[in-house]
């Protein structure tokens, strides 16, 4: 009712209403009739109505599936009303809805097929006549498409009330049916018919009438469909549709005529008719099934149309009918190739039309390059955005590039092949490589090719590999000349891969079925242009641009670089890649084609080796063909997708490169190439037979054309053979040269490297080394062999090809043995092994084999030979007669050459003989022959190493062949042949002597070996003499143990002494060389040399005594004799040989003595005697190391040679295993009488100043030192006077580095040397100690003056104290006065206690000299100069003044308390006094005599008189001082320790004060000799203090005098004497009264007693000092001061601040003191004496 109102507004919402309720299924089945009626009724109202209505009906038909028949009609009636509107939203959206709606019927029937409904049907008339029963969906689709195709094709329809549908929707309508539901027409035959009968009729027409853009485009599309969907229920239709196709693709272009049509062709028609059918044909092209499909029902049928190969053919005259459209690569013949001459060779016709237009049009397009575009094609520059096919907007054709058809074709090209390699690869790989095997079958990895006979005749897969194989046999020449084409042609990188990878699909899928022919045409046609011709043969020279060419042209005008050498471009590379890699997937069947591919890979490894050849990255890239080209997205074979509508342009893509394009760098090529080498392995026999023999044939061919004579006739040995021999006979050999000429190389230009063939040839062969072992010799080893051979034996052959042959040779050889592992094959190899080496190796003596080349030749065999033995010479079980035939065969003399041999090889050193005079031996030493036996030496060095695996005969060959070896010229060789001649045979003989059947021929074979030897020990060649030498000793050390006492005798006096004898007569033969002389350097060398053999003699003398001595030597009768020889022997070379001799004499005669210490009891008499008899020759030994050896010009005789010190040391050492021998033996140590001549031996040894040079001695000992304090300390010391003896030299040697130290002389400039003794000094100061400590009381060493010499020792270091030498070059070792000082103290703190205890046993002069001594080394200490340590840091300086402490601690504790000893003199007691009144200066003197101490007995008269260091006198008057002089305002010096100084004044004030009360007696003693040195020291320093107070007056004093002031009258206050100290220092006799006074004598007067009395009482020292202390307590000035915390504290120190610190750490209560308090405190006491009160 809403509708019916006719009101636009109402209808709407009617309309909207109305659908929803549709939606909501809210409207019944019936009441739709009433709404499409509705709906018709208001379909002419405005746009909004309109597209209400398209809505509402979609909804309705598609929520009510039930609609059929004409209400459905009707329906579809509005939408097809509405689609002709000429609004366009309503027509667009109406034709959607349309669309919709026809894919809804045919959904329906899908549904309804699922649902297999049995409802209700309806016959319907078919086009072809008949009738069948369709169910109602199937009858409205039926009805609705072939209303669709009779209006497509302007027919009335049956179903649709129209009468006008556009053609181009009707077939958009169709193409969306067929897309969507190709698998319902198949299952509807109904529909097929419609296709039969009404579509494919439609599509003819309109393809074979004028051409209309939008309805071609269309039609197009729909047979796309047909085709690709319906091939085999559409046979017929497809047939033709196709050859309509191909035949549009055949035609031409608008306004041009094809001139290869047929007289029935097509009129002209425009190009994009060509491309739209290119289109689709791509695309069905890429469907390799479909493909098939056509071959199995058109070609592969006798009456059928041929319509793959017409295609195939179509698409080659296409991709070839412009070829200066698409242009010439500039890569593809090579870089720095002019493309002229025969650089086309091999094109095909279009190929060199395409050059010429190339060529023609090069002026313009080199020199206006932004004109315009380069031909050529590319994806981006040849196709278009979006292809033709896909453009059903446009009412006309779009712009087509001109190149895009022939882009199409190419891709249709490539397709196919890729379809080929698609569908056969696997197939293969699944028949051939991974088809199932029997147990035990190995898999084949290089399978052959398809055999269609053995695959099943039935099977589904094998009639497709036979459609496969038929389509390629049959389009292959095609394809190859399609493709041959197109990759010459300018393509983008993109479209060559793709182009490459055909050839490569083509080349694979021909081999694998079997194709010999296309294969073999595909890999040719690949192979030319992997390795361009004109690369080959320009490789060395680069011809010149001529002025014609483009390159020329723009070379001139500056557009382009400089030429590039000719090379492989990138696209050669990729080519010759594809080619190895189809190689190798073919391996297997190739069989006669791998010569072929073998000269490709030659070719290409000549051009990348050169110089020249080697390709760059940059300029490959330089030469791509069009810019920008090479970095598109691959769409090749991608097929037409209608309903996706996909482009074949694209966007560029990231730059990757097509895979066949990556890695071409030269050595990825090379990989690759040896990849294809290193998969002979997995050959067949049969194809690994085939792959040698192409090798063999193509090396053949190479060595022929290099030969360079061609007419030259050859001379040929027996053993060449082969393919080389089958390659020599004239004709074959300029034919092959000719051809070779024709592939590149020319002759000149390949003599510089080897042979590829060969090359290649060794490597395949040990890759396949088992193969060559283990299986027939035919299958590879005589072809390898003999071809080799035959190469190495051609003399005409260039001298590199020879010796390459030779190397490849040798290695296969040296391999083989080594890979033997079965024991019934082993004889047999290596039979064949030997046999091929020896031809190598033995030449016949003639002009042309004497040549280098050939001697290098035979070097290198026997080098193999070297290998042989060194890995395999173990497992060898035949051919030893072989081996030394060829070992001998270089000990020939060598015949003189006539001349110089043209074979030379430049390259191949020889070694030079390094000496400059000729070898002694008169054999031949020619350079070549000389350097052959060096190496065939080598190899017999080898056998003899496997000597027990010779027999009798082999060994007597050995012998022979060692004996040749041995008079060669080498010294090396002769020298080693000598050696081995006995050590390695000799060993070999000895252990088959012990079988007693054999003994005889053995022992005749060991006599000659000694024979031989025998006569090399005296060779001239200190080399050859010398390692005879070691031999002979060697073996008799060897076998020494089982020869008997005869032998032995015989040894001794036939074979060693007079060995000895003959040597010392030829080195005194030789005169003694001068060293500042001009003489020749080589006597010097001829001396030195004999020398070092005597030595060596001696050394091996040695080592016999060292194992035989005992066992066998001892045992002879003659042994005494034997052994008084053999020392004088060894006396004669000490006293007249060079001193080089002197040591190895010397420890021979060692080891015989290390030798005796093993003998057995009853021996011992024997070895005592021996041992005598060493010691009286090492006695007339000793005494020549006393005479001072005279110079070279002095004209003495040649025995005044200086020792060495390395011979002084085996003399030491003698002396030392002699004595030790002796005691061993006797059990008892040698008596005084000899120890004292060992020990004078030792010094002179020790002190020996003549050799000519010394190992440093500060840091660690001499080895000189060493061994002397080795015997020291080994000797034993119980014996009574060996102690005193061994401790007076040690210190003796103590003393060495201040009494005996000197320096080396030397001649040079090198910095002189000193022998300084240091480090022995060092290491004897506490060796000293320790004996001291051991015998300390043994009474000899005190009665003999021995401990005298001890201290004195130690007196000297100290006494120099900072003068002695430094201690250590590169350590921190203490300096020599410390180390001296710490043993002198422990000394002193024993032997007082034991002069206690030996005191009857020791005389008193031995008393006094002990303690003269002690004190004395004291005095040194303390005394001694300590000036440069005021350089030193202040904690050093500190360090070294607490370090003396302990020199004034020991006398404290170990000398004072023993000192009063009644046996101790009394000047001894006042030199300890003076010595500590001398370090207590604190002030150093300015006057000498002020350093003597005064003593008090003036002082104590009426009158005193004291001269000050100032020089003014004191004169003491009554109770006055006078002062006589004046005074000083001069300053003191400081001395540098004061500290120590005032330790010294502690001291003596200790030693003069009762505090100590054990030993009271000795004490008192001390104290009465000492006090008045004390006095005098205390006197001084305060009378000067006084005589400078009155004159400086206000000027302060310094303030070490201030502190030396308070110092002085703090212990004169503190001092407690032992009563009567004083009275007895003033007495005569101070000794006699120290202990005890006599009475006081009552008849003196009052004064006498008062002072008879003060000299008694404690304090008697303060009454000595009265006066001074009066003067200075009434000084009128300030006196100097301090802060002290009680009266007895110490006021020593370095300044006040360290006093106060001192003082702080006792208390913290100070009282302030001065020196006028403290006199009067003083004063104070004296009167408390005097018993006056306070």
């Amino acid at each position: 009712m809403g509708c019916a109102t006719k009101n636009a507004k109402v209808v709407a919402i009617s309309l909207g209403s109305l659908h929803r309720l549709i939606s909501l299924k809210a409207v019944p089945h019936s009441a739709v009739p009433v709404i499409v009626n509705t709906m018709g009724d208001c379909i002419n109202q405005g746009v909004d109505i309109q597209l209400r209505i398209l809505q509402t009906l979609l909804s309705l038909i598609t929520n009510f599936p039930s609609v059929h028949g004409e209400l459905l009609g009707d329906a579809l009636l509005l939408c097809f009303k509405l689609q002709e509107s000429r609004i366009a939203v309503v027509s667009s959206t109406a034709a959607a809805t349309l669309r919709q709606l026809v894919m809804f019927v045919f959904d329906k029937v899908v549904e309804e097929d699922k649902r297999e409904a049995q409802g209700e049907v309806e016959y319907t008339h078919l086009p072809d006549g008949t009738t069948k029963a369709l169910s109602p969906s199937a009858r409205d689709a039926f009805a609705v498409f072939e209303d669709l195709c009779l209006l497509a094709n302007s027919e009335k329809p049956h179903f649709l009330k129209l009468e006008l549908l556009h053609k181009t929707f009707a077939l958009e309508l169709i193409e969306s049916v067929l897309t969507n539901y190709h698998d319902l027409f198949r299952e509807h035959s109904e529909l097929l018919l419609l296709l039969q009968h009404h579509l494919s009729p439609l599509l003819l027409k309109t393809l074979s009438e004028r051409p209309l853009f939008p309805l071609t485009l269309r039609s197009t599309r729909v047979v796309f469909l047909l085709l690709k969907q319906f091939p085999a229920e559409l046979e017929t239709e497809s047939e033709v549709f196709m050859m309509l196709l191909i035949k549009l693709i055949s035609g031409g272009t608008s306004g041009e005529v094809d001139p290869n049509q047929d007289s029935s062709g097509f009129p002209p028609r425009p190009l994009w008719t060509r491309v739209l059918c290119m289109e689709i044909m791509r695309g069905l092209c890429s469907d390799s099934e479909l493909m098939r499909s056509f071959w199995e029902h058109y070609d592969a049928e006798e009456t059928g149309s041929k319509v793959f190969t017409s295609l195939i053919t179509a698409l080659k005259r296409l991709v070839t009918e412009k070829p200066a459209l698409l242009g010439v690569s500039s890569q593809i013949y090579g870089v720095g190739v002019p493309l002229s001459g025969d650089a086309n060779y091999g094109l095909d016709v279009g190929g060199v039309a395409g050059i010429v237009a190339t060529a023609a049009s090069a002026t313009v397009s080199g020199v206006a390059g932004l004109i315009g575009t380069e031909a050529g094609l590319s994806v981006q520059g040849s196709s278009m955005k979006l292809q033709c096919i896909d453009q059903l907007d446009k009412a006309d054709s779009p712009p087509i590039p001109e190149s895009y058809i022939y882009l199409l074709a190419v891709q249709c090209i490539v397709s196919l092949c890729e379809g080929f390699a698609a569908f056969t690869g696997p197939i293969y790989t699944s028949m051939v490589v991974q088809k199932p095997r029997t147990a035990g079958e190995s898999v084949i990895r290089a399978p052959p090719a398809l055999d269609f006979d053995e695959l099943p005749q039935d099977g589904t897969v094998t009639l497709q590999l036979r459609f496969v194989r038929d389509m390629v046999a049959s389009g292959w020449p095609a394809l190859l000349a399609a493709l041959s084409f197109i990759i010459s042609t300018n393509l983008s990188d993109e479209l060559f891969g793709d182009v490459l990878a055909s050839y490569q699909a083509m080349t694979n899928v021909s081999g694998m079925l079997g194709l010999t022919t296309p294969r073999d045409a595909f890999l040719t046609s690949l192979a030319k242009f992997a390795v361009p011709t004109k690369v080959v043969s320009s490789v060395d020279t680069v011809e010149p641009p001529t002025p014609r060419t483009a390159q020329s042209l723009t070379d001139n005008l500056g557009l382009t670089g400089p030429p590039l050498p000719p090379g492989l471009s990138e696209r050669n590379l990729a080519c010759l890649k594809v080619l190895v890699s189809s190689a190798l997937y073919l391996s297997g069947s190739l069989d006669g084609s791998w010569f072929d591919v073998l000269e490709v890979l030659q070719n290409a490894d000549y051009v990348l080796t050169s110089r020249a050849g080697r390709p760059t990255v940059s300029a490959s890239r330089r030469s791509s063909v069009i810019p920008g080209t090479g970095t598109l997205s691959r769409s090749v074979s991608s097929s037409i997708a209608i309903s996706q509508s996909t482009s074949t342009g694209g966007l560029p893509s990231s730059g990757t490169h097509h895979p066949l394009l990556t890695e071409l760098d030269p050595d990825s090529v090379q990989n690759a190439i040896q990849r294809l080498f290193d998969t002979s392995k997995n050959l067949e026999d049969d194809a690994f037979r085939h792959f040698v023999n192409a090798l063999c044939k193509l090396s053949s061919e190479m060595v022929v054309m290099q030969s360079g004579d061609f007419s030259m006739p050859v001379t040929r040995t027996s053993e060449d053979s082969g393919s080389l021999s089958a390659t020599l006979s004239p004709s074959s050999r300029a034919s092959v040269a000719h051809r070779r000429r024709v592939s590149g190389i020319s002759i000149p230009r390949t003599l510089r490297t080897g042979d590829f063939g060969i090359n290649r040839l060794g490597g395949v062969a040990l890759l396949n080394i088992h193969r060559l072992i283990y299986r027939s010799p035919d299958v590879a080893w005589n072809t390898i062999t003999s071809h080799l051979l035959s190469i190495i034996r051609l003399s005409i052959a260039p001298q590199s090809i020879r010796v390459q042959a030779a190397r490849i040779l040798d290695e296969i050889l040296v391999v083989v043995p080594r890979n033997l592992s079965s024991m019934e094959t082993k004889a047999e190899v290596q039979q064949r092994v030997l046999q091929v080496l020896s031809q190598q190796v033995i030449y016949e003596t003639t002009a042309i084999t004497n040549g280098t080349t050939s001697v290098e030749l035979r070097r290198m065999g026997l080098e193999t030979l070297h290998l042989i033995l060194q890995s395999s010479g173990h497992t060898l079980v035949v051919g030893w007669e072989i081996i030394f035939d060829m070992l001998s065969s270089v000990c020939k003399p060598a015949m003189p050459l006539v001349s110089e041999s043209s074979d030379s090889l430049n390259s191949i050193s020889t070694i030079e003989n390094p000496r400059p005079k000729p070898p002694p031996l008169g054999y031949v030493n020619e350079r070549g022959y000389t350097s052959l036996v060096k190496i065939a030496f080598q190899s017999l060095t080898l056998v003899c190493d496997s000597l027990t695996s010779l027999s009798p005969e082999h060994l007597r060959l050995c012998i022979k062949t060692l004996g040749q070896f041995g008079k060669q010229a080498d010294t090396n060789i002769a020298l080693t042949a000598a050696a081995s001649l006995l050590w390695g045979v000799s060993d070999s003989i000895q252990a088959k002597r012990k079988d007693t059947g054999k003994e005889p021929e053995y022992s005749a074979l060991w006599m000659f070996l000694l024979e031989e030897l025998l006569g090399l020990c005296t060779d001239p060649r200190p080399e050859v003499r010398e390692g005879a030498i070691q031999t002979l000793f060697r073996t008799l050390q060897l076998y020494g143990a089982t020869l008997s006492l005869e032998t032995w005798h015989e040894c001794i006096w036939k074979i060693t002494f007079p060995l000895l004898e003959l040597l010392t007569q030829a080195v005194r033969q030789i005169p003694p060389s001068q060293p500042h002389s001009d003489s020749d350097p080589s006597e010097s060398e001829v001396i030195a040399a004999w020398d070092d053999t005597k030595s060596l003699a001696f050394s091996s003398i040695g080592s016999l005594f060292s194992d035989f001595l005992i066992s066998k030597i001892v045992h002879l009768e003659t042994f005494v004799d034997a052994w008084n020889a053999f020392l004088a022997h060894v006396r004669d070379s000490w006293v007249n040989d060079n001193r080089s001799i002197t040591t190895p004499a010397l420890r021979c005669l060692e080891k015989g003595l290390r030798a005796f210490a093993s003998a057995d009891v009853d021996l011992k008499g024997r070895v005592v005697e021996s041992c005598e008899r060493v010691w009286e020759s090492c006695d007339t030994m000793g005494k020549e190391l006393t005479e001072v050896p005279s110079t070279p010009t002095s004209g003495k005789p040649h025995h005044d040679i200086p020792f060495t010190q390395e011979s002084l040391v085996a003399y030491v050492d003698i002396l030392n295993h002699t004595r030790a021998l002796t005691r061993s033996l006797e059990e008892i140590e040698w008596p005084l009488e000899r120890l004292t001549d060992l020990m004078s031996i030792l010094k002179d040894v020790l002190t020996y100043s003549f050799s000519p040079e010394y190992r440093p001695d500060i840091d660690n000992l001499s080895p000189v030192q060493v061994a002397v304090s080795d015997v020291i300390q080994d000797i034993d010391m119980t014996s009574p006077g060996v102690p005193s003896l061994i401790l007076r030299d040690l210190s003796e040697y103590a003393t060495l580095p201040f009494m005996a130290a000197f320096d080396v002389p030397s001649s040079d400039s090198k910095p002189q040397k000193r022998v300084s003794y240091i480090a022995l000094s060092k290491k004897t100061m506490p060796q000293l100690v320790d004996l001291f400590l051991k015998f300390k009381a043994s009474p000899e060493i005190y009665t003999n003056g021995t401990l005298e010499v001890i201290l004195s020792a130690y007196s000297i270091p100290i006494k120099l104290k900072y003068d002695c030498p430094a201690p250590s070059k590169f350590g921190k070792d203490p300096p020599l006065w410390k180390t001296a000082t710490t043993a002198f103290l422990v000394i002193v703190r024993e032997f007082a206690l034991q002069l206690k205890n030996l005191d009857d046993e020791i005389s008193d002069d031995r008393i006094e000299g002990i303690w003269r001594q002690v004190l004395d080394v004291f005095r040194g200490g303390i005394l001694a100069d300590c000036s440069p340590v005021l350089s030193f840091p202040l904690e050093a300086q500190k360090s070294e003044e607490n370090f003396d402490l302990a020199l004034i601690a020991s006398l404290e504790i170990d000398v004072v308390p023993y000192l009063g000893d009644s046996r101790v003199p009394d000047y001894l007691i006042l030199q300890l006094g003076k010595m500590l009144h001398s370090g207590s200066q604190v002030q150093q003197p300015e006057d000498s005599h002020h350093s003597e101490p005064v003593t008090p007995n003036s002082t104590c008269s009426g009158e005193t008189k004291t001269k000050s260091r100032h020089g003014k006198k004191l004169s003491n008057r009554g109770n006055a001082i006078v002062e006589t002089e004046t005074g000083t305002t001069r300053s003191g010096k400081l001395v540098p320790r004061e500290r120590f100084s005032y330790w010294c004044f502690d001291l003596l004030f200790l030693i003069c004060s009762d505090v100590a009360k054990d030993r009271e007696p000795k004490r008192r003693r001390v104290a009465s000799i000492c006090l008045p040195l004390l006095l005098s020291r205390c006197r001084s320093t305060l009378v000067e203090y006084i005589a400078d107070e009155e004159l400086r007056g206000s000027l302060p004093f310094q303030r070490f005098r201030e502190e030396e002031l308070l110092y002085v009258l703090r212990k004169l206050l503190n001092l407690q004497l032992w009563p009567g100290t004083l009275w007895a220092a003033l007495s005569s006799s101070p000794s006699q009264y120290a202990a005890q006074q006599p009475l006081i004598e009552t008849s003196l007067d009052p004064k006498g007693l008062i002072t008879d009395a003060v000299r008694r009482s404690p304090k008697a020292h303060l009454f000595h000092f009265y006066h001074v202390f009066c003067e200075i307590a009434s000084l009128p000035r300030k006196t100097p001061s301090a802060w002290l915390s009680s009266p007895s504290d110490h006021l020593a120190g370095e300044g006040r601040s360290r006093i106060a610190q001192e003082e702080q750490e006792k208390t913290k209560d100070f009282i302030e003191f001065d020196a006028r308090t403290l006199s009067r405190e003083c004063l104070k006491v004296i009167g408390e004496e005097m018993g006056l009160p306070r």
